[in-house]
């Protein structure tokens, strides 16, 4: 009986857990009038926040700091990712994580419904655009519209359409914007991210909004440019985004339970032994930027990496490494920060989407709050030096590695961002070494857990008819031609 329970626990994506939605046949008799018979969204949303940023933390060191050469894992085993080896095991993680959580976030929705709290509802739809985006980013068609419909009696879901989901996203956080527009704060003590500030939560929202409108923006069918110019010029008022590195949106781990890094009680020696990766290191180093001293560690004397996907048998040392005071950093709990923003305004601006203010000004914004983020400043005429500096007349492909640069250190961290983004524009150009598989090419997606196939065998068998082979080389919708 528990092994066939846990399989139907998987097989519905983890949705069931709650205890109301395994208990029909006994809510008469095991109801007390006195309380409520479902769970509050203010006692929901904390744990289920920091339980997808202590995952996406988890995976952005073990999967997302391989594939874009933060580090490297040294050594010549199966499934060394910075050679794009992936195991077909490293799939359920995510999945598993984000799905159990998503159940909750359609809780504390239900839970803002029955309490007439429109910002719990407009913080939930926020919190499953969020999480709903870097499943479809990671693995591409998912379940989405019946996923966490278990208590409906849907234990096995179809897989919708990339395109479909962002579409609905997309209507979500229209909807939450304007949910949030009442400007009811919420119990702070239930919000890590803007202590229920209902202000904060909808720049956060619009501010997402960009970003998955910036991630879906070479398929035509979609407008998104028209959209961005919407919020940003026509009707900024409406859409409001974040505007300093205060609006930001990250789970500043403070040591207190719960909010403990996930991070604070690995061993020194597991969290020392992947090297940092050449062009990790180099950049800042080239910058002279300041954040070297707080992500990296001296070796004989200096910064320095090693190269990412060196071929199997080459004997290289490891230099410096990831420093163990990062383990407690609070900052490694980002969600979304305002130099993401502005990065995705430059982007946009360069492309003639925008005009409210030059691609150069979001550029440098977004460059000097980068640094100023970590309790940290620009050197003198930062902006100005030679591998910084905006130049107009430079070509969009220019433009579009200078941006994606700088942007890709500000996603530190930021769970598979950097990796989304690398699939959709190439940016930063990274080094290929010899030892790469996948015929060289970063890998597109992760493949799905392994288990799907026999506890959601039909559905699973019509995604990859409609997408292509469960392989890490088959792309999503967004990066096909």
């Amino acid at each position: 009986m528990k092994k066939f329970t846990y399989t139907i626990y998987l097989s519905i994506v983890l949705v069931c857990i709650s205890a109301s939605s395994c208990k029909k046949g006994f809510e008469d008799m095991n109801t007390n009038p006195n309380t409520s018979d479902h769970a509050l969204p203010q006692a929901l949303l904390a744990p289920a926040i920091a339980s997808v940023v202590s995952a996406n933390m988890s995976r952005s060191q073990r999967i997302t700091n391989e594939l874009m050469q933060v580090t490297v894992n040294m050594g010549d085993t199966d499934g060394k990712i910075f050679r794009y080896d992936i195991l077909k095991s490293e799939a359920d993680y995510l999945w598993n994580a984000w799905y159990l959580q998503l159940a909750n976030f359609n809780d504390i929705y239900d839970g803002g419904v029955q309490t007439a709290s429109p910002t719990y509802q407009g913080i939930a739809l926020i919190c499953q655009a969020w999480v709903f985006s870097m499943l479809t980013d990671t693995y591409g068609d998912i379940p989405y519209f019946n996923a966490t419909k278990a208590k409906d009696g849907i234990f096995t879901p179809a897989f919708d359409k990339q395109q479909d989901i962002y579409t609905d996203l997309f209507a979500k956080l229209e909807q939450a914007n304007k949910l949030l527009t009442s400007g009811t704060n919420v119990l702070a003590s239930s919000d890590p991210l803007f202590k229920g500030v209902a202000a904060n939560w909808r720049k956060f929202g619009n501010s997402l909004y960009l970003r998955l409108l910036l991630r879906v923006s070479a398929k035509d069918v979609t407008n998104t440019s028209a959209k961005i110019k919407q919020m940003v010029d026509t009707s900024p008022g409406t859409y409001p985004i974040m505007g300093s590195n205060d609006d930001s949106a990250i789970l500043r781990w403070n040591g207190v339970a719960p909010y403990v890094s996930p991070f604070a009680t690995w061993r020194a020696a597991d969290w020392y032994t992947p090297s940092l990766g050449s062009f990790f290191v180099d950049n800042l180093n080239a910058w002279s930027d300041p954040r070297i001293g707080k992500w990296a560690t001296l070796y004989q004397g200096e910064y320095a990496g090693v190269p990412s996907g060196y071929p199997v048998g080459q004997l290289l040392t490891g230099k410096s490494t990831l420093p163990t005071t990062l383990q407690t950093e609070a900052l490694l709990g980002n969600v979304l920060n305002y130099s993401e923003v502005q990065f995705i305004l430059a982007e946009a601006a360069a492309k003639g989407w925008i005009s409210a203010k030059p691609a150069q000004t979001y550029y440098e914004t977004g460059v000097t709050n980068a640094i100023t983020l970590w309790g940290l400043t620009p050197p003198a005429n930062y902006l100005t030096f030679q591998l910084v500096k905006w130049d107009d007349t430079q070509s969009l492909d220019n433009k579009m590695e200078l941006i994606h640069k700088q942007k890709y250190y500000s996603l530190f961290f930021t769970d598979m961002e950097s990796w989304f983004e690398y699939r959709r524009t190439g940016h930063p150009i990274l080094p290929k070494g010899a030892g790469l598989k996948n015929n060289g090419v970063m890998p597109a997606r992760l493949n799905y857990p392994v288990y799907i196939q026999s506890t959601n065998g039909a559905n699973y068998t019509a995604a990859v008819a409609a997408q292509g082979p469960d392989e890490i080389s088959t792309q999503v919708w967004w990066q096909k031609p």
